[in-house]
């Protein structure tokens, strides 16, 4: 399918008349079925009313037992997916000698002095130690960067802390740290801005994690989007994109190979003084806002909180990755553009301060973000509201990483972490987010953590924060549709917004809450045209 031919002047398909065993329009109806033209939801109701003022219109009844608005993730690095591809995937490496053997096997085919990039490194899965002297096994003539699969740290050989200037712990940038060994030896790990930085330098620097070949970069993306579709996903963010990432949506945009609809979130550094760049299309490919970083991970426990807690940094609290008066100069400089500003902040602590700066701003129509937005208080929240803030709190990290959640920051400040309840219960916008490839993109298994908050293990953590199957629903399509300000074009099936739906081989409403995310998407559409379908 070529998004440029679809939901534009001059689309003459015929029309088409959906039916299934339930509709579910996320407004608050249950239309039998819906009608579809030129991409948009024309008219909903009943079938013999649809068929009488379409005459002639296909009839299609799509097979499963539930038809939902498509999937929006709010919040995800999709094209960092398709980049770990193109780089060394190291992501099911379970030994160093298998993350060793495939940085080797790139080295071979790279000119000396070029930085061969793993990505997907999950350290605790594999067996052994990562780090500096590993790495130099590889090669003593290449930079070696290997990126954490959080994205908030990396570890990189001799050669490649040389060239960024790296010999002691002292040498971190604020908001970066260097761990040493017992010798005081940096161990190659950088953790935040110590690897963001030279990651995410800004217009004119060069990345040390080039991207490769844009055709292999396209053939990439065309493999996510495939595995997206089949798990029900039509619409994302993704939340750092840079002009290397943006000439790879560009790319697929031109070609005809971009069957989602994407948003973009701009990392700060590469903002032009005008601000934003115009939409590619305002359909396909859009610029959301501007993503700036306060502070560290919540699963990874260096998140910025109020009160202390027994953080992975080796301190009480976790880390603030910009000061605070960069990171208000930075702030001002983003919204005085008229441009969204997208801040990840997952602690109390951080959460306030993204607050804080939102309020000092004259009064506005753009509705800023904060991502992540994990551990509030009922204070917050109410802050949140008067601002208009939109949180984009992680869908299904209780499921994943509850655990977690418990031995850094407790039971009681678990009740508040994820805290999708409260968040509607105060009335906020709240978006669907994954932070995909960091954790899987399926969102019914974000639906089931939201609704069960207990782990794959039974591990029950924050009940109070339980919400009903639809309304997690609600948060993947509605919410998140409010949080790119795309809430009149997508995320119900309403006459004039866009036809993008899905059809699951079950009722996520009457199946065991425990196993919501076994349900099956039977078939996802976009613009009324079936981009995937179980087989």
């Amino acid at each position: 399918m070529n998004p440029k031919d679809n939901n534009h002047e001059g689309d003459h398909r015929p029309d088409r008349i959906f039916t299934a065993r339930r509709i579910v329009a996320m407004d608050g109806h249950e239309p039998e079925a819906f009608a579809v033209s030129a991409g948009l939801v024309t008219a909903t109701g009943a079938l013999g009313d649809l068929l009488a003022r379409f005459p002639g219109a296909e009839q299609i009844d799509l097979d499963g037992a539930l038809v939902l608005p498509g999937f929006n993730d709010a919040h995800c690095h999709t094209s960092q997916a398709a980049l770990q591809r193109v780089r060394v995937d190291v992501s099911t490496a379970r030994s160093v000698a298998e993350v060793l053997a495939l940085l080797r096997a790139r080295a071979r085919h790279t000119p000396p002095g070029q930085w061969v990039v793993g990505q997907g490194l999950d350290e605790h899965a594999v067996a052994g130690v990562v780090d500096r002297a590993a790495l130099d096994l590889v090669s003593t003539e290449h930079p070696i960067l290997v990126i954490q699969y959080t994205f908030h740290r990396a570890v990189v050989n001799t050669t490649g802390l040389r060239l960024l200037g790296y010999a002691s712990a002292g040498d971190a940038p604020a908001g970066g740290q260097l761990p040493t060994d017992p010798a005081g030896h940096p161990t190659g790990w950088l953790f935040e801005r110590a690897w963001l930085d030279p990651w995410l330098p800004g217009r004119g620097p060069r990345s040390i994690a080039p991207a490769g070949a844009l055709d292999a970069q396209l053939a990439a993306l065309e493999q996510v989007h495939a595995e997206l579709h089949s798990v029900g996903v039509t619409s994302y963010c993704d939340a750092i994109v840079t002009p290397v990432e943006e000439q790879l949506y560009r790319a697929a945009l031109e070609q005809g190979r971009l069957p989602a609809r994407v948003n973009m979130m701009l990392w700060h550094s590469y903002l032009p003084a005008n601000g934003l760049p115009e939409h590619p299309d305002v359909q396909f490919l859009r610029f959301a806002g501007v993503k700036m970083m306060l502070d560290g991970a919540l699963s990874g426990g260096t998140c910025l909180c109020s009160q202390p807690y027994p953080s992975a940094t080796g301190l009480d609290n976790g880390l603030q990755i910009l000061g605070d008066d960069e990171f208000g100069t930075l702030f001002r400089r983003a919204s005085g553009t008229g441009a969204r500003v997208a801040v990840h902040a997952n602690g109390d602590a951080a959460i306030a301060k993204v607050i804080d700066q939102v309020a000092q701003l004259p009064p506005s129509t753009v509705d800023h973000r904060i991502e992540h937005c994990s551990l509030v208080t009922p204070e917050l929240l109410r802050r949140c509201r008067t601002h208009r803030i939109t949180p984009v709190p992680f869908g299904p990290f209780v499921l994943l990483f509850g655990q977690q959640i418990l031995d850094f920051y407790g039971p009681e400040r678990a009740q508040m972490i994820c805290a999708h309840r409260a968040m509607l219960d105060a009335g906020l916008p709240v978006a669907g987010s994954s932070d995909y490839p960091i954790v899987p993109i399926q969102p019914l298994l974000a639906v089931q953590s939201m609704v069960t908050r207990t782990t794959r293990d039974g591990l029950a953590v924050g009940t109070s924060q339980r919400v009903e199957p639809l309304e997690a629903v609600w948060v993947y399509t509605a919410g998140s549709a409010h949080a790119t300000a795309e809430q009149s074009f997508k995320g119900r099936l309403t006459p004039g917004r866009a036809a993008d739906f899905i059809a699951l081989s079950q009722d996520i409403t009457t199946v065991d809450p425990e196993h919501i995310a076994d349900v099956e998407v039977t078939s996802t559409w976009l613009g009324g045209e079936c981009v995937w379908q179980h087989t």
